[in-house]
């Protein structure tokens, strides 16, 4: 998982527990445990979810999620040494010879990509084959994103439908006053819970899902760049030069060579 997406979860959750507990101590924990509100708000934003988006659109949210936040993106830097070694190899041993590179590589998009080109496709039909195959992966991540964000808009929402199902069963038997207090804890529980779906889960990773998007999509379009200069027989110097435009000043250092 990303560094700095584990290292914010484990402090947002570390702050609000401790917070939780600062009071009443461990017991005091139990005051947040609310099974009823639990349910409503999480199973209703799930609810509403299935609602908005189609039934095969909400089963692929779990693989984007995880797939966003547990797999490795290589920097760009290390994908242009990657296609310059490549290139290098085709320009001297022709492109056939990228065959014996196919093993090696993890990146099912770049994968793809060679073996249209050892397969002797054009530049312009690899072109148009791998910017489709990677708009239909971006519009399926901005599906997730927006799903995300509507886990963090309708959790508050159903996080107060708790609170007034609550506010409803208590303010019905006011006939024991001790029982008040305990009463109107239990029923803001729910708005606590809908609170901190939305702010400390759900659009957190939205926002993050946004920016591995972006990432992913600056990486393949580096990727086709480099993949079509190969089948067109650019030399490896000049597909490098191309290939620092997708960096910024200071990271085009980083490119080997």
């Amino acid at each position: 998982m990303d560094i700095s997406t584990l290292l914010g979860f484990a402090l947002g959750l570390g702050l609000i527990t401790w917070s939780m507990a600062h009071v009443g101590g461990l017991p005091g924990l139990v005051l947040f445990v609310h099974p009823a509100a639990f349910a409503v708000v999480f199973g209703g934003a799930l609810a509403a979810v299935m609602i908005h988006f189609r039934i095969e659109e909400v089963k692929n949210l779990v693989k984007v999620i995880l797939r966003a936040f547990l797999y490795p993106l290589p920097t760009p830097a290390e994908e242009i040494d990657r296609i310059i070694d490549y290139a290098t190899l085709a320009r001297k041993e022709g492109l056939l010879s990228l065959e014996s590179k196919l093993k090696q590589v993890d990146d099912k998009f770049m994968a793809k990509g060679m073996q249209l080109v050892i397969d002797g496709f054009s530049a312009d039909t690899v072109r148009d084959i791998l910017e489709v195959e990677a708009e239909i992966a971006k519009q399926r991540h901005a599906t997730g994103k927006k799903m995300l964000e509507q886990f963090g808009t309708f959790a508050p929402a159903f996080g107060m439908v708790e609170t007034l199902i609550g506010l409803v069963q208590m303010l019905s038997n006011l006939s024991d006053p001790s029982k008040i207090g305990a009463g109107m804890a239990g029923a803001l529980v729910g708005t606590f819970y809908g609170a901190f779906a939305a702010n400390m889960l759900f659009l957190p990773m939205a926002g993050k899902l946004d920016q591995r998007n972006k990432q992913e999509t600056q990486l393949r379009e580096l990727m086709i760049a480099g993949i079509v200069a190969i089948q067109s027989g650019e030399k490896p110097q000049l597909i490098k030069e191309k290939l620092k435009g997708f960096l910024a000043p200071a990271e085009r250092e980083r490119v080997k060579g």
